[in-house]
């Protein structure tokens, strides 16, 4: 049924229509304003002294988009166990209302546009991955943290001020352990920005070692460019010489150059 809807229809084993790549090039763009959307109404609904009955609306709006991008990929997919198994994630974030915080993860999506944007430039690529990613982390795990834990009776965080220093212990995995969650999800949230901040750590490191190198080699190369250029210079200077030598004697006083 979402296969004759999409116009995909099998043909000796292909599939013709849409594909997985041309349906995550439509989607991208609209699930990010979704996450956005998501991102405004949730924060609203956690920090607000009265969010608005329409903010539940909202959320439930795009939970649909959701629902709906995981289904059409799953049926596009080439090999939907393969996909499923690499997506768990997603069907969580679906099904389970207790992993409704980690719909915002779809905001990262933003730093794939912003590096394409920025191109191969180290200062785009440490911005988007040092600034973006983790003030975007820092604000979106705190929330979520917040929003899971500052309820239950032997949580620990109970402000959102905790919240945002819990998440910065975290993502650059000092971890005080001044402050933890005590919820299952907390925890889950908890181990993914631990995860991140290690990974992170990685790209600026790798990042700054291939530009050190590159900056190396573009030395290195200008310099045998200078090089090779002072050669052909001398040569040419020894190869006019020899041709004085060489010459018959009063040639050689015509050519020579005048004494001052």
């Amino acid at each position: 049924m979402v296969r004759r809807w999409l116009g995909v229809r099998p043909v000796k084993g292909l599939t013709v229509g849409m594909s997985p790549e041309r349906w995550h090039d439509l989607t991208e763009w609209p699930l990010l304003a979704a996450a956005f959307v998501y991102l405004g109404a949730y924060s609203w609904q956690v920090l607000g002294p009265e969010p608005p009955a329409s903010l539940h609306t909202v959320l439930q709006g795009v939970w649909v988009i959701f629902l709906i991008h995981y289904v059409v990929s799953l049926v596009l997919a080439p090999d939907r166990r393969r996909w499923f198994l690499r997506n768990v994630h997603e069907l969580l974030i679906v099904a389970l209302p207790m992993f409704r915080p980690l719909r915002l993860l779809r905001l990262l999506t933003t730093l794939n546009v912003l590096h394409r944007v920025a191109g191969r430039a180290l200062c785009g690529r440490l911005l988007i991955y040092a600034v973006g990613a983790s003030v975007l982390l820092i604000y979106v795990s705190a929330l979520a943290m917040y929003d899971i834990e500052h309820q239950h009776p032997e949580a620990m965080i109970t402000t959102f001020g905790d919240a945002i220093w819990w998440a910065i212990v975290s993502i650059t995995t000092v971890g005080y352990g001044d402050l933890y969650p005590v919820t299952f999800t907390g925890r889950v949230i908890t181990v993914a920005l631990m995860i991140y901040g290690i990974a992170l750590l990685g790209i600026v490191t790798a990042t700054l070692a291939s530009w050190l190198i590159q900056q190396v080699s573009e030395e290195e190369a200008r310099t045998r460019a200078a090089t090779a250029a002072d050669v052909a210079d001398l040569r040419a200077e020894i190869i006019g010489l020899r041709q004085l030598l060489t010459q018959p004697p009063a040639a050689a006083r015509q050519n020579a150059p005048p004494s001052s």
